[in-house]
């Protein structure tokens, strides 16, 4: 029997020789990469915290004990060794094993985070309640992957360094760094003074018997500090974590199991906020991922075990917007580019080499991102920041207040709009048309197809006096869906008999809008189709067309409450149409993780289920009956 079947809570690694703590990680390791080669997902990170992660449930207690990854998708080892083993193998998959931290999972999961930056926040909120109520538990904070770059996490570092009653550990998991760890008996034995509650005794008791000697007391402290100072800061980078009043510990190697277990514990000892910082390698384990020069297989795709090499797959709606962004650059040279941390994800790679003084990667900062763009727009420069669109919701008041209110021209690229699937709940980028719809002056464009993105990206840049926004979902785009027609700023995409129905079809959902409206011809229903192109502002022709037809039908893979289709009828409502109006969207709750296709199918944006709710209203209104608004996604 492996030894990861016998491993059913943590508790049960404490009784493992090191011996078998090594044939544990080895497993750990094969499981991750063989699980991920079918279903995808982060593996690279994974790879990297299998020791650390190992040390962490020997030294604490959980879940007595709390721990709190951030980001939240290295967690793998920590389910695996909690209890979840036997179900990995479903890993992103319905029904299956979360990609991140769930609570619905598992009593050792308390935060789904899969937000960057925000775990250090958590921590200091849990240790801070376990003194108030004189609980003996510790927390443990993880944070790694770039998410000390998230302004949030520095902020609650603030805060945490004057908690002083804070039983919280905090482990940075750093795998950038290029310096080597700290090794051998002097740093050793110092990291252990440094965390025993006795050194700060000591040190007072010194500072006031050298302080007390007339003339020389005050010189001689200063002088045996800074030599303790010098000393720890030429053996360890702690100074800044240190210059914030926090205790340190490192750097560990974090591959090291027996190293970070003795670290952790010293900390543990400790009375109050720590912070014990562990080096790392993404990857660490599997030649493939080490060698990979991008990400170190931070996520790939499926992919051969063997080799490492991932399975062909063909281009997605991303790959075709950093061909566009590219074309942009070339045609003109006001235009620079804006990432977050992820520079490959959002497509910007390629325009980083051809002009990487027109590149900025600012971190997990998309607060910063968006106020920088602002800065750069007031510079005479058009910005476009890409970005996933889950992740716009964080820098919400800078795009109004900061970008929007001085009227600056920054493009916003909103990638893996709508239902994402895989991720779950906190990456669907179903919130983007709602929040925006607020913002004075912002335009708002969902392209259907390629084609569409390339002519709406080139139509957001020229807009100079406002900030404009091109949104697209994930997955390879549908073919080019051409129109019959232009209405307006519309594209007519389907005119057919009689103007029964017409559909106002958002973006990524034209195509299925299409399908939809050769179900309701056969049905002898006559459809017209229209894709706004420019969903924010609300294009005067649709209100026209609404008048000349008898349903009107919105259809978008956003949230229903005060998305497009809200927006639309509110327009119509001021114009004065009553056409009976139905609202197709996302319902406004947290989606399991699923495949794309399965959670739209769930919800009932699928062209079938679309079609039949279509005919049930177009019936109604040929028995004289009003059509009420209800629900068909339960």
């Amino acid at each position: 029997m492996a030894l990861l079947d016998s491993i059913a809570s943590p508790r049960d690694l404490r009784g493992l020789s090191a011996e078998q703590l090594d044939e544990l990680a080895a497993e750990i390791r094969d499981v991750m990469i063989r699980t991920v080669a079918t279903n995808s997902g982060h593996l690279g990170p994974n790879l990297g915290v299998v020791e650390l992660t190992l040390a962490i449930h020997r030294v604490f207690d959980s879940p007595r004990d709390r721990v709190v990854f951030d980001t939240g998708h290295q967690s793998y080892v920590h389910k695996l060794v909690t209890g979840r083993h036997a179900d990995f193998a479903t890993l992103r998959k319905e029904g299956g094993i979360s990609g991140y931290p769930s609570q619905a999972e598992s009593e050792h999961d308390i935060v789904e985070n899969s937000h960057a930056s925000t775990a250090l926040s958590y921590a200091d909120g849990l240790a801070k309640a376990y003194a108030i109520r004189g609980e003996d538990r510790h927390v443990v904070a993880v944070i790694g992957d770039g998410a000390l770059t998230g302004g949030m996490a520095w902020e609650a570092l603030n805060n945490i360094a004057i908690a002083k009653r804070s039983r919280l550990v905090i482990v940075v998991n750093d795998n950038e760094r290029s310096y080597t760890p700290t090794i051998g008996g002097l740093a050793t034995a110092l990291t252990s003074l440094r965390t025993n509650p006795r050194y700060e005794q000591v040190l007072d008791l010194v500072k006031k018997r050298l302080n007390a000697v007339p003339g020389v007391g005050h010189a001689a402290y200063d002088a045996l500090h800074a030599v303790k100072k010098g000393m720890k800061d030429a053996l360890a980078p702690q100074g800044l974590f240190e210059d914030l009043g926090l205790k340190y510990v490192g750097p560990v190697d974090g591959h090291d199991r027996a190293a970070m277990e003795q670290a952790l514990a010293n900390a543990k000892r400790f009375d109050g906020p720590v912070i014990v910082h562990a080096l790392t390698r993404k990857g660490q384990g599997y030649d493939p991922a080490l060698r990979h020069e991008a990400d170190q297989f931070h996520a790939p795709g499926p992919f051969d075990v063997q080799t490492g090499a991932e399975k062909p797959k063909g281009k997605i709606w991303t790959d075709h917007f950093s061909e566009a962004i590219v074309g942009l650059g070339a045609r003109r040279e006001d235009v620079v580019a804006i990432t977050a941390a992820m520079m490959h994800p959002v497509g910007l790679d390629v325009f980083a080499e051809k002009y990487p003084e027109r590149t900025f990667d600012v971190g997990i900062a998309e607060q910063h991102a968006v106020t920088s763009a602002a800065g750069l727009a007031m510079g005479g420069l058009h910005p476009v920041f890409a970005v996933y669109a889950t992740f716009l919701n964080r820098a919400f008041d800078q795009v109004l207040m900061d970008v929007a209110l001085h009227k600056c021209g920054v493009t916003f690229v909103l990638d893996r709009s709508g239902v994402t699937g895989d991720d779950g709940a906190s990456h669907n980028g179903m919130w983007d048309m709602s929040i925006l719809q607020v913002v004075p002056g912002l335009r708002l464009a969902a392209p259907r197809d390629v084609t569409r993105l390339h002519e709406l990206l080139d139509e957001a840049v020229q807009v100079d006096d406002a900030p404009t926004v091109v949104r697209f979902p994930k997955g390879p785009p549908p073919e080019d869906v051409p129109a019959i027609d232009r209405v307006g700023g519309a594209d007519v995409l389907v005119r057919s008999g009689d103007r029964d129905v017409l559909v106002v079809a958002v973006g990524s959902m034209a195509t299925t809008a299409v399908e939809v409206a050769s179900r309701l011809t056969d049905q002898g229903i006559g459809v017209t189709v229209v894709d706004p192109r420019w969903v924010k502002p609300v294009d005067p022709a649709l209100i026209d067309l609404a008048r000349e037809h008898r349903l009107v039908v919105s259809v978008e893979d956003n949230g229903r409450v005060g998305g497009c289709g809200a927006t639309l009828l509110q327009a119509l409502n001021d114009a004065g149409v009553r056409t009976p109006f139905r609202l197709h969207g996302i319902p406004q709750e947290f989606l399991d993780h699923a495949k794309r296709d399965v959670i739209l199918a769930r919800i009932g944006l699928d062209a079938q289920t679309l079609a039949r709710s279509i005919v049930e209203d177009v019936t109604a209104l040929d028995r004289g009956l009003t059509v009420v608004e209800v629900d068909h996604t339960a």
